[in-house]
C-alpha cells in the first residue's frame, strides 16, 4: 500500500505552485495517494509537504497530523536584517533531480492550468533557465540559483501541446542557449507569458527578431536600477519601435523604496506609462514599513486611474478627486470584466 501524502500551498492557491505539482506527480508515479491537506478531513498522513514562496505570507496556523512535515520554498528561508531581506541557503531545501525534472501534475490547479479543458485552452508552467548574472541586492535569485543563467530544461519537459505557456525564468536572455530556447517557443505556436520578465538590457536585433515571432500574451521588463537608465531607456524605445506593443502586452516593473528618489520613481513611471504606452508596475521594497506615498504612487498606476490622471500631482491634488476616481474605477472595471467575459465566451464558441 502506498503512502498518504498531503500538500499545503502556504501562499494560498493564488498561483500554481510548481514544486508541489512536481511532488504530486512523482508520488502518484510511485503509487502513493496525494491530496490537499485539510486538518478536519485528511486524517493521519505519512508525509505533508508545505511550500511557501513569499516571506511575508503568514505560516500555516493549523495542526498537522503527519509522521513527517517537510517545508520548502524561498518564503521559509528569507530573513529581514537591518531593513534588508537576506536569503539563508542553509534553511532551504531542493527537489531531488528525479522530481525536479518530472512532468508536473497540472490537475492540482485546474483553475489556472485549465486541466480538463481542451488542450488548446490549457496552460503549462515551468522553467527553461535558472540563475541570473546580475546579483541585484534586492533580489534572491543569484544567491538561491547561482550568478549565471543556465539552461535547465527543454520546453517538452513541462509542455505537451497546451495552447498557453507561462515561463517563470528569472533571466532567459542571459542564458548562452537562449536563441535555441526562443526558437522552441516560436515552434510551439503557443501563447507565451514571460511571467518573471526579460532583461531589456540584453535585447538586441538578433533575439528581438525571434521574440517578435513568439505569440506573446504578456512580457515583463524591469527598470529597477536608476544606474542603468542610459542602457534601459534606449532599449525600451527600441522595443517599442520594433514591435508597436502597448500596455496590453508589455508591463514594466519599477522598484521603489530601495535606492531611488521619488523624483526618479516618477520619471521612470512617466517614461514607461505616458511616453512609451507600456503598463508601469511599481513594486515597493519592504512594503510593510514604507512611506505611505509609495502606496499612493502604486494606486495611481492602477490602469483605470492612470488613464485619467496625467501626472501624480493631478492624482493627489484633492481627496475628492481620489474618491471620484475610485468610484469611476469600480464602474469601469465592472464594465471591462463583463465585456472581457463576453468576448471570451464568443471566442470559445468560435473555437468550437
Amino acid at each position: 500500500m502506498g503512502l498518504k501524502v498531503g500538500l499545503i500551498d502556504t501562499d494560498g492557491h493564488h498561483f500554481p505552485n510548481l514544486p508541489l505539482m512536481k511532488l504530486s506527480a512523482w508520488h502518484k508515479q510511485q503509487g502513493d495517494s496525494v491530496e490537499w491537506y485539510q486538518p478536519m478531513f485528511s486524517g493521519h498522513m505519512d508525509i505533508v509537504y508545505m511550500s511557501k514562496v513569499f516571506s511575508f505570507t503568514p505560516d500555516y496556523e493549523y495542526p498537522i497530523n503527519a509522521d513527517k512535515v517537510i517545508r520548502g520554498g524561498s518564503g521559509y528561508c528569507i530573513e529581514l536584517k537591518d531593513g534588508k531581506e537576506h536569503y539563508c541557503a542553509d534553511k532551504d531545501s531542493h527537489l531531488a533531480p528525479e522530481v525536479e525534472h518530472i512532468y508536473p501534475d497540472y490537475s492540482l490547479y485546474p483553475e489556472y492550468t485549465g486541466w480538463g479543458k481542451s488542450l488548446k485552452r490549457q496552460t503549462a508552467y515551468g522553467f527553461l533557465t535558472r540563475g541570473c548574472p546580475r546579483g541585484c541586492g534586492f533580489c534572491h535569485v543569484a544567491a538561491k540559483e547561482g550568478k549565471r543563467s543556465r539552461k535547465v530544461a527543454d520546453l517538452s519537459e513541462f509542455w505537451k501541446g497546451q495552447g498557453n505557456i507561462v515561463l517563470n525564468d528569472p533571466n532567459t536572455l542571459a542564458c548562452p542557449e537562449h536563441m535555441d530556447l526562443l526558437q522552441q517557443l516560436v515552434d510551439s505556436k503557443a501563447t507565451v507569458n514571460f511571467n518573471q520578465g526579460m532583461d531589456i538590457r540584453l535585447i538586441n536585433e538578433k533575439n528581438l527578431e525571434l521574440i517578435r515571432k513568439i505569440r506573446l500574451k504578456l512580457v515583463h521588463f524591469a527598470f529597477d536600477r536608476w544606474q542603468d537608465k542610459d542602457i534601459i531607456e534606449p532599449r525600451l524605445r527600441m522595443f517599442k519601435e520594433a514591435t508597436g506593443y502597448d500596455r496590453h502586452k508589455v508591463s514594466v516593473f519599477i522598484l521603489m523604496n530601495y535606492d531611488t528618489t521619488i523624483e526618479q520613481d516618477l520619471y521612470r513611471i512617466m517614461l514607461v506609462g505616458k511616453e512609451l504606452g507600456f503598463a508601469p508596475y511599481p513594486m515597493i521594497y519592504d512594503k510593510e514599513h514604507c512611506n505611505p506615498i509609495y502606496r499612493k504612487i502604486q494606486r495611481w498606476c492602477n490602469p483605470f486611474i492612470f488613464m485619467k490622471c496625467d501626472t501624480f500631482e493631478d492624482y493627489k491634488k484633492t481627496t475628492e478627486c481620489g474618491s471620484r476616481l475610485d468610484e469611476e474605477e469600480n464602474l469601469t472595471a465592472a464594465f471591462y470584466f463583463a465585456e472581457r467575459g463576453t468576448n471570451e465566451k464568443r471566442n470559445r464558441k468560435q473555437e468550437g
